[in-house]
């Protein structure tokens, strides 16, 4: 076989256009963190995604996440462990809340790369 001769299943992935990829990708990783195995119920990161309908002090703590990383605190992490959770769970949470707000920020700046290019929906 030469070098530069692909098997047929590396022709079929070629095939596919990068950003299809690109999207599937994406999707893999929400798909995983939202309903992958998990220390936190899959309600609670689901809501840690959304950054909506936590309790105090995990509300906080997620809004933080989203909004103003580099605003958390010792403070933070220890009042949202004091609430119940184990270190996995913030963890996971915590991974939640920052893939929430990437996905949020990548949604937008394919739609904005849409609207400018005229081609409607990303």
């Amino acid at each position: 076989m030469r070098a530069d001769s692909l098997t047929a299943e590396e022709e079929a992935e070629s095939a596919v256009p990068d950003d299809d990829k690109k999207r599937a990708a994406h999707q893999a990783l929400v798909d995983r963190v939202l309903s992958g195995e998990g220390k936190a119920p899959a309600d609670q990161r689901a809501r840690a995604f959304r950054n909506d309908g936590l309790a105090p002090p995990l509300d906080a703590l997620i809004a933080k996440v989203a909004d103003r990383p580099a605003q958390i605190t010792d403070e933070d992490l220890a009042a949202a462990k004091a609430s119940g959770c184990t270190e996995d769970q913030l963890l996971e949470l915590v991974v939640c809340a920052a893939v929430g707000q990437a996905a949020r920020q990548y949604e937008a700046g394919l739609a904005a790369l849409a609207e400018a290019t005229g081609q409607g929906e990303a």
